[in-house]
């Protein structure tokens, strides 16, 4: 079951008890995985110290959640900060995830937030109220900070993440310190600002919304650039770019990426218009939207499913544990504040 972790105070404050949240997990599992050895073989490296030099430049209040966070997991502050440049220096983290985007007058983004299976059962629901920025909620994995996943801040503002697997590796911002800066902006306006000015190194693909607001952007980016733009029918994104200007840039493209993106696609096309349907759906019994196979071919499975509106006045939401079963959780922004 998602467990609902309440987060407050100075930076390093939050992310030590973020960090506590996830220890158990990161002794027990994540240390000992392929994936943090696979992270692991870049401590010491020219990449991962030109990434932590822009962000002491550029986000310091975001370096000091990662020291917090390393403080509060117990382990090295430079294996925390890799792990959390996992998708930046690898292209095969355990972080897959589907969204299906609904736009209109109150837009609607519903998203799958597939992750690691040796977590199962050790992610949370974050209510983060730092003293500097704004309230939110978030998805969390142990050891990683929040914004990477899906989020909704109390200003109203929406975001769902999906992992990219480029193939450059740039000395950047790291893609998780990206997105979890978005989540300190007031406005949809600032938060696409804050993507097109910082220099990147990972990629992601990111759906953006903000109450009281019609548009529902769909966002890939990536070391090379940024594809913004707003949706005006039904869409669906799964791991890999495939906006016009992005999908040349090299990448991988896994069998589960490419099945989820043309199965999403043609229930779309067949008009199926409920994109709790969409996301539960196990067709492709090889390749399914809904990962929950102990033989995943990535090793994702879906951790929790968020249906998000975005309303004229706020943002109502609700979080799945399981397809067909109620809501875990029932928020509104309203209820950070």
């Amino acid at each position: 079951m998602l467990s609902l972790v309440e987060l407050s105070g100075s930076p390093f404050s939050v992310g030590s008890t973020l960090g506590k949240f996830g220890a158990p997990a990161a002794h027990d599992y994540l240390i000992h995985s392929e994936s943090w050895a696979s992270v692991m073989a870049w401590r010491g490296s020219d990449a991962a110290a030109s990434m932590l030099a822009l962000v002491d430049a550029h986000f310091p209040q975001i370096r000091q959640e990662l020291e917090g966070l390393a403080s509060g997991l117990e382990l090295p502050f430079e294996d925390v900060f890799l792990w959390n440049c996992r998708g930046d220096l690898w292209s095969m983290p355990p972080d897959g995830c589907t969204t299906v985007q609904l736009p209109g007058r109150q837009p609607r983004i519903t998203h799958n937030e597939d992750g690691d299976p040796g977590f199962a059962g050790h992610c949370g629901l974050g209510l983060f109220r730092p003293d500097n920025g704004p309230a939110f909620a978030s998805f969390l994995y142990p050891a990683s900070i929040p914004g990477h996943t899906f989020a909704v801040t109390a200003h109203g503002l929406a975001m769902t993440v999906n992992n990219l697997r480029s193939r450059q590796i740039t000395a950047g911002v790291p893609r998780m310190v990206i997105t979890r800066a978005i989540l300190n902006q007031t406005r949809l306006e600032n938060a696409l600002t804050l993507l097109r000015s910082t220099a990147k190194s990972g990629g992601f693909h990111l759906s953006l919304a903000q109450s009281g607001q019609p548009d529902l952007y769909t966002v890939e980016f990536n070391a090379l650039g940024v594809s913004t733009f707003t949706l005006t029918k039904p869409a669906l994104h799964a791991n890999h770019l495939i906006h016009p200007f992005m999908r040349d840039h090299a990448q991988l493209i896994t069998d589960s990426s490419r099945y989820r993106q043309e199965r999403g696609n043609a229930l779309l096309a067949q008009g199926v218009n409920d994109p709790l349907r969409i996301l539960a759906d196990q067709e492709n019994k090889v390749f399914p939207i809904y990962r929950n196979a102990p033989d995943d071919s990535d090793n994702e499975n879906t951790m929790a499913t968020a249906d998000l509106h975005i309303g004229a006045g706020q943002v109502d939401w609700c979080v799945y544990e399981q397809p067909g079963e109620p809501p875990r959780y029932r928020l509104t922004d309203a209820s950070l504040v």
